[in-house]
């Protein structure tokens, strides 16, 4: 094992500023081997990080991130999830294309699928929709469309490496950890981001996270099912960036009837079409109900809304007269280019 790895490893200690800077030092002069690679995946895997270890290791990814743009994008917010908890469609995609078509300013971070069973860029590759491959881009997305999906340059690169360091043995082994750790890594200039939390709770290391200095205001959901999204059908609280928390009783905005089994996914081969039944709203109440409320906290976050009520029924009004498919259809084909 190479000596920068022992410290990140061995958690006797916590790994700090230097320890981390040691490691990724290593990566990036090619001195790991698979071994190094997989004996540091299965451990942040199999735990994460005491919260500074965690946090010193964020740090270090962020001083090796090539130049974003230095102010960030006004009145944007961000939807990305954790992943884990009851299998559903990809929800937050839908939701951003529904408050995208209400006005507000949508990114969409996301990745291949690690667990899910089609990941947000697996599902754009599918519809034929384009997602940024540049800051530039996913700018000139936003300004022409409202709504601009990122690719993996969000991404520590370190990742990537890992990735082909620890071949054969593929990246969704290592699930767990990328897509808990994956909303707080993506370098996404907004001013806000919705972030689900798996699980029914929120880990305090996730909490320190959310509120780094630098980072945009950042909503944590989480619900008694345990998924990554906000549920019609159950109550729903939000961890605020104040430090405050918000509870959406079920019933209260939008149809309470249904379980998770009713947004399940469909099969890899059929999820193009059903996504666009999805955002006709004419995949069942469940999926609506949800979908409305997910829209309608991306509006509240970004400070597009601030009336739970008119935001859930914009998002309804969006459904039904077709702006999220014309949306969606009129991204398709959209330049790749930059």
């Amino acid at each position: 094992m190479h000596p920068a790895l022992v410290p990140v490893v061995d958690r006797r200690a916590p790994a700090g500023p230097e320890q981390w800077d040691a490691l990724w030092q290593a990566l990036a002069d090619g001195a790991l081997d698979r071994g190094d690679a997989l004996a540091l995946l299965a451990s942040l895997t199999a735990a994460l990080p005491e919260e500074d270890s965690l946090l010193a290791m964020v740090d270090a990814l962020d001083r090796r991130r090539p130049a974003r743009p230095a102010t960030p994008w006004a009145g944007t917010v961000n939807v990305v999830g954790t992943g884990g908890g009851p299998p559903t469609v990809n929800l937050s995609t839908a939701a951003a294309l529904v408050a995208a078509a209400c006005g507000v300013r949508v990114v969409k971070s996301g990745s291949r699928a690690h667990t899910a069973r089609t990941g947000s860029i697996d599902l754009l590759d599918r519809l034929g929709a384009s997602f940024a491959t540049s800051f530039d881009q996913a700018s000139r997305h936003l300004d022409t469309h409202g709504i601009a999906f990122t690719g993996p340059f969000v991404y520590p690169v370190q990742l990537a490496r890992l990735a082909l360091l620890a071949v054969p043995t593929p990246m969704r082994v290592f699930g767990r950890f990328l897509n808990t750790l994956g909303p707080f890594l993506a370098a996404v200039p907004v001013s806000a981001q919705v972030t689900g939390v798996s699980g029914g709770r929120v880990p305090p290391a996730l909490r320190a996270l959310a509120s780094r200095p630098g980072s945009p205001a950042t909503w944590l959901v989480t619900n008694p099912l345990g998924a990554d999204e906000l549920l019609s059908m159950c109550d729903n609280t939000l961890h605020l960036p104040d430090g405050g928390t918000f509870t959406l009783r079920a019933g209260e905005l939008v149809p309470a009837g249904g379980t998770p089994d009713d947004l399940a996914p469909v099969p890899r081969e059929a999820a193009a079409e059903h996504f666009r039944s999805v955002l006709t709203g004419r995949a069942g109440g469940p999926l609506r109900a949800t979908l409305q409320l997910n829209a309608a906290a991306l509006a509240l976050a970004s400070g597009h809304r601030d009336d739970w009520a008119k935001a859930v029924a914009e998002a309804g009004a969006a459904l039904d007269d077709g702006a999220a498919l014309d949306l969606l259809e009129r991204l398709r084909g959209a330049d790749r280019a930059g």
